[in-house]
């Protein structure tokens, strides 16, 4: 069969360009991504929160108000229980599934939220913040494959992108929680009490939700798969999906099926694929997300507005912004493409973090600050404005569908991991790095990591708009072996390797 002729890649919907909507039932489909994003509201939810109850846990706890390290601690912890939880995460994908997955993380987040609500010393809530981390890492794994593997090529990045925007609004939420809570007894259990909601939320959902399709097929369940995708498109288009579903099922039933992470590094087409997806991954957070996220509130104070509500505030038009952009990234990453978004998002994260730098100096030499502080919050407002709309949703977009159907599981988790690694770097440096060498020369580093992101891009990410996974994989097969060689079975060029 040829690669133009499978159903629902560019070329066959380009012979139909009038079928695109109809051949798939929307309201379907949107109600998978939108549970399954619940996930990224957690991501978001306890990225955004910790910010805000940072400046009440220190207010209650003298040890923390004392120890910068053991703020970072506090943050950071749920991100090395994150990177565990993403690390696993694959394997469980790929062995159980991703309702299954996506369950196990919603009863290990609401545990930790609990712990951490009565917490009652710094200790504990760290135990907490594990915990939670923990689900989060599985959540971040889960969510864009399910999504992904549930959706139609021509509307799959915006849908995967959805659970950006879901992470972004999770942020938002948080904020708003925040303020709600800033004069309640309590303050920071209740804040971070609540996140236990919406995992109970999507846990009673997910048990009504079916399994992922592909993964059914993977798994021989065809007449589990046939019913979950008589769901998802119209009957013109579900005989050829079921076709080839089938087809590529038994092809890979022929071939070895127990997937392991050195099998990724064995593999070169694998292993050029993943170090895209990585390294979008890592510079995600090394252009410094997280540092704003985690600490936007203590940014705030540091340019000079030192009231906590205040401080909550501003951040909370910061954290609307973000869920604006998002908004904006969704409708661009199927138009405008993955890469250009990509760059574009960058070179605007770079104009931002200069100001900020520059805002930062200028304060630290400055009498009358107020005029640089309010810099600063433009520098933060046009940062978010910059990076939401083209690095937050295009990274977790490409990983979700830059692997053949084989090695997604394992190596979307092991691209998430490397996403928490830098985050957790990020987070658990950026306070001592503004300690040991400015708030300003610390905004200025981040600028020059993202001229290396902005070279990485252009050098090795491939353009993915509107392609089947089918076609995504010859991409990779092409650049590996050359286009005489691009034909050959890729898992088969793996165990070979």
């Amino acid at each position: 069969m040829k690669l133009e002729s499978l159903p629902g890649s560019s070329g066959y919907l380009d012979l139909y360009p009038e079928r695109k909507m109809s051949y798939f039932k929307n309201s379907y489909v949107l109600g998978l991504t939108v549970v399954a994003g619940i996930g990224g509201l957690l991501f978001g939810y306890d990225t955004g929160v910790i910010s805000g109850a940072l400046l009440y846990i220190k207010d209650d706890f003298e040890v923390v108000q004392q120890s910068s390290f053991l703020q970072e601690t506090i943050v950071s912890m749920a991100l090395v229980g994150a990177i565990i939880g993403a690390a696993v995460g694959g394997w469980i994908n790929d062995a159980y599934g991703r309702k299954k997955a996506t369950l196990i993380a919603d009863v290990v987040f609401a545990v930790g939220s609990i712990v951490m609500a009565a917490a009652p010393d710094p200790y504990v809530l760290i135990l907490g913040r594990l915990l939670v981390g923990l689900g989060v890492g599985v959540a971040s794994v889960t969510a864009p494959v399910y999504i992904a593997e549930a959706s139609p090529s021509e509307i799959r990045g915006g849908l995967v992108s959805t659970n950006v925007l879901m992470i972004t609004g999770g942020q938002f939420i948080s904020y708003l929680v925040n303020l709600a809570f800033t004069e309640v007894p309590g303050t920071w259990r209740w804040m971070l009490g609540v996140s236990c909601i919406p995992a109970i939320i999507q846990f009673s959902f997910m048990l009504y939700l079916p399994e992922s399709p592909r993964w059914l097929f993977r798994k021989n369940e065809r007449s589990k798969a046939i019913a979950v995708l008589s769901k998802i498109y119209d009957i013109a288009r579900l005989e050829d999906e079921i076709d080839y579903l089938t087809a590529q099922s038994e092809e890979e039933n022929k071939k070895k099926s127990d997937v392991r992470w050195m099998d990724v590094l064995k593999a070169k087409e694998i292993r050029l694929a993943f170090l895209a997806g990585a390294g979008l991954q890592a510079f995600q957070q090394f252009t410094g997300i997280n540092t704003v996220m985690y600490y936007s509130p203590t940014i705030v104070q540091m340019a000079g507005f030192e009231s906590n509500q205040l401080a909550l505030l501003l951040s909370l038009i910061v954290a609307a912004l973000n869920a604006a952009g998002t908004i904006l990234g969704i409708y661009l990453i199927d138009h405008f493409g993955r890469t250009k978004l990509a760059l574009t998002s960058l070179s605007g994260v770079f104009v931002s973090l200069l100001i900020l730098s520059g805002a930062f100096f200028f304060e630290s030499s400055s009498s009358t600050s107020g005029i640089y502080g309010w810099i600063a919050i433009i520098g933060l407002a046009l940062y978010i404005g910059s990076f939401s709309p083209g690095m937050g949703p295009v990274p977790w977009t490409v990983n979700s569908e830059i692997y053949p159907e084989a090695y997604r599981g394992i190596c979307g988790g092991m691209s998430a991991t490397v996403n928490w690694v830098a985050n957790l770097i990020v987070a658990q440096s950026f306070l001592s790095l503004v300690d040991a060498v400015g708030t300003g020369a610390t905004f200025l580093i981040l600028a020059g990591v993202t001229v290396v992101a902005f070279l990485f891009v252009i050098m090795f990410v491939p353009e993915t708009q509107g392609l089947t996974f089918e076609e995504v994989e010859k991409i990779w097969k092409e650049k590996a072996w050359g286009k005489d060689q691009a034909a050959e079975s890729l898992l088969e060029q793996g165990s070979e390797s």
